[in-house]
């Protein structure tokens, strides 16, 4: 995982030079800051507005009882949009527009929700060598005569 990590460091730098080189060199430097502040501020606007539609659905799945797992997941793929497209480039704006796109934010979200499952079987098939522990409290029920204080209604 930190691999991967430091490889994005380094390699998305790269990459949006090598895309400004070449957007400049065809639109100029002017129209190319440009265009990076307007992807930014769409960015902005369309946080906003999806962000606050997903926290009203969260709000009413809360109203209603239930947990709103879908409402926080796209409220987590609309935060990382909303990063992607305030950082300077065009791959990353890219990536960021994408992610506003409810059926590619699932789309996404079940790829890493199936990731994180086949990665935690794998994990505890690894596991079956040692004891299991089960945390608990009991209560003795053997006793035959029930305490002189307690009482049934019916």
């Amino acid at each position: 995982m930190g691999q991967l990590i430091f490889f994005l460091f380094v390699a998305i730098p790269i990459i949006e030079i090598a895309i400004f080189i070449q957007v400049g060199g065809w639109l100029g430097v002017l129209p190319t800051v440009g265009l990076i502040v307007l992807t930014a501020l769409v960015g902005t606007l369309l946080l906003r507005w999806q962000g606050m539609a997903t926290l009203g659905r969260a709000r009413a799945a809360i109203d209603r009882g239930a947990m709103p797992v879908a409402e926080l997941v796209h409220g987590l793929f609309l935060l990382v949009a909303g990063l992607l497209l305030l950082t300077p480039g065009f791959a990353t704006d890219l990536l960021g527009l994408l992610l506003f796109i409810p059926a590619i934010r699932l789309s996404v979200g079940g790829i890493i929700l199936h990731r994180l499952i086949r990665q935690q079987q794998s994990g505890s098939k690894q596991d079956r060598g040692g004891p299991i522990v089960i945390d608990g409290e009991y209560e003795d029920i053997s006793r035959t005569d029930p305490p002189k204080d307690h009482r049934i209604d019916r």
